[in-house]
């Protein structure tokens, strides 16, 4: 597939030109711009709302930390033939 050139641009503009028409150009251009600006805004919102939820998640720790609380997940795991019950291994 050949690359598009300056000529081809030029090419299509005119194309969209006639088949669209002059007065429609700037309204078009316009819904355009407004929908890209609420595009963005909305992607900005969710990087911000994710930032959030990520500094909330790092915060809990030290938080839990800071009041001595002690976490279950950090205990070793126990072996299979460890027997909590104080009878004789398997």
């Amino acid at each position: 597939m050949p690359n598009l050139t300056g000529w081809h641009l030029v090419i299509i503009l005119v194309i969209i030109l006639l088949l669209f028409g002059a007065p429609r150009l700037p309204k078009l251009a316009r819904s355009l711009g407004e929908s890209m600006r609420i595009f963005r805004g909305e992607v900005r919102t969710m990087n911000d709302e994710n930032k959030d939820a990520n500094a909330k998640d790092a915060e809990t720790p030290a938080a839990d930390a800071q009041c001595g609380t002690v976490d279950s997940t950090s205990q070793p795991p126990r072996s299979d033939d460890t027997d909590t019950t104080g009878g004789s291994p398997r």
